[in-house]
This record gives C-alpha cells, structure tokens and sequence, in this order.
C-alpha cells in the first residue's frame, strides 16, 4: 500500500482491496473512538488493544511508513527514467483490480449501474484537471494530509494523485527524503485525523449500500486508468517549488503517435510485459490472499 501510494494514479485503497485485507482496515480503523481512548486512559493496555485490532493496524501501518520512507526515491527515479515502463505495470495492476471488486457485486440493481457510471465519469474528471499552485503552510499541510488519505483509502482515486493536483505532491516527497520533520509530522497528524473520520464514513456506506459502493469504486479503477495511461504528451509546463520546469498538463495518445509527436521509442513490446506483470502481480496476490484466509 505505501508503495501504492507513492504514484500519482495509484491507490493504496486498491492494493488493501486486492490483498482481502480493506473491509477489516476500515473496520479497525473505525474502531478507534471515545471508547478506545477511555480504555487507553485508564491504562487498560490490553482491552484497549484488542479492541483497535492493535496487531493488525500496526502491522499495516507500519509497512505503509516503511514503505514510504523507502521507496520513496526509487518510485521517483522509475517515473523520471522509466515512465512507460512503470505506468505499463500499474495500469495493468489497476484495470485486472477493477474485475475483482465487481465480481463481489453479485446483485446489480439500477443504483448499481449508474453508481459504476458515476465512478468512472468522476475519476476521468478527476484526471484531466491541471494541477494547481497552493500555499506552504502548516494549515494548509494539515488539510492535505486529511484530502489525501481519503483518497488513498479509496481504491482507484490515488491520495498521490490528489496532492499533485493541489501542488503539494512533489513538495512532500522532498520533505519525506530529506527527513523535513515539522512537515512531515504536521502531515502525518492531518492525515491521522481525516483517516478516522472517513473510515466511519466508509464502513457506515459498505454496511447500508454495499453493492453500489463496490460499483463506485470499481468504476474509480476503470475511470483512473487515464492518469496512468502510459503514453502522454505534454501539452504545458510549470515550474515547481525549486524552480525547477516540469509537465503541468499532458494528454494520453496512442502508441503509434507516441514516436511522431515526442520523438521517443513507444516501448510498446516492453509496456506489453509490464502490463501483463502488473496483471499476473494481482491475480497471485489475490489467490495468495484466498489460499490464506481458507487456511486459517
């Protein structure tokens, strides 16, 4: 998930949903309340901790930092040196990841389809909007860090893709690999915040309307495969908080275009591989998981 959530364009909502682990990560997140905090200040250490699901939130947690804080630099060398490459593996990781939610839709209804529309219109839009310049303060930090693990939560609306588009995506990688601690922290609180007030909000919607709501986010997969489309031409540029110019705006093209109208190999046979890899990663992740479960 943290790996995930690195890419502008990929959510670590879908990797949790892959690996079976998204019902019981929001569930344990919303257990956090009153009650928790009660049992934290009497001290009673234990209750406290089962009633959070303590082993298996620090476990996830913890893997997401680590994994942030690590991969941090490889995903921005892989984008800047690699691009279709990567962008190849993560679309074919997110469009096979869109089937294994709907198949748990076993009863559509008409709220279900338009709910599925509605996913992919709005996570379409979401991608064709240019990204934005914001401020650097630490309100403003706060409220990105509670916009983005909403949307890191949600599988196929990227919490990376949603920092990018309000100008703060590479601020905060930057401030993560150069160990910027006051940013960080006001960030982490931010999203620590946002994270168990949407959590709520989220196992309410699955218990009331779940058919519909594994439609939307099936169709937030389908409708982010834009963003990660692996051929793009740059229609602007802006220059970032170094002063540094780098793409505003681009577009998807097809493959045969790409050559003509940026003079660069398309990759295609390459971008084809890592597709299917992205593919084959899932569906074994996704038996792994069922093999699992059926065990324990």
């Amino acid at each position: 998930m943290g790996a995930a959530d690195v890419v502008p364009g990929v959510s670590g909502g879908t990797v949790a949903f892959i690996t079976g682990i998204y019902e019981e990560l929001i569930n344990s997140l919303k257990s956090i309340d009153v009650e928790a905090i009660r049992l934290l200040t009497q001290f009673q250490i234990a209750d406290f901790w089962k009633k959070i699901n303590g082993s298996f939130l620090i476990t996830v947690l913890g893997g997401i930092v680590t994994s942030l804080i690590s991969l941090a630099r490889l995903m921005t060398y892989l984008l800047d040196n690699h691009p279709i490459l990567i962008w190849s593996f993560f679309f074919g990781l997110i469009l096979v990841s869109s089937p294994l939610i709907l198949r748990d839709v076993t009863k559509w209804s008409l709220g279900s389809v338009l709910s599925f529309i509605a996913g992919i219109i709005i996570a379409y839009l979401i991608t064709i909007i240019s990204p934005t310049e914001t401020p650097t303060n630490y309100p403003f930090i706060f409220f990105c860090g509670a916009l983005a693990i909403c949307a890191m939560i949600l599988p196929g609306i990227s919490g990376a893709f949603i920092l990018l588009l309000i100008g703060k995506y590479e601020y905060m990688i930057t401030a993560l690999t150069e160990m910027n601690i006051p940013v960080v922290i006001v960030f982490v609180l931010g999203c620590f915040l946002g994270l168990l007030g949407f959590s709520r909000f989220l196992s309410w919607i699955l218990t009331h309307y779940r058919f519909p709501t594994l439609a939307l986010l099936g169709g937030f997969m389908i409708g982010s495969l834009n963003k990660v489309w692996p051929w793009k031409q740059v229609i602007s540029f802006r220059l970032n908080h170094e002063g540094v110019q780098v793409p505003a705006f681009d577009k998807s093209i097809l493959p045969w275009d790409y050559f003509s109208k940026t003079g660069q190999d398309p990759l295609v046979f390459k971008a084809i591989l890592c597709a299917a890899l992205g593919v084959f990663l899932v569906v074994a992740i996704e038996k792994t998981a069922a093999m699992l479960k059926t065990k324990s």
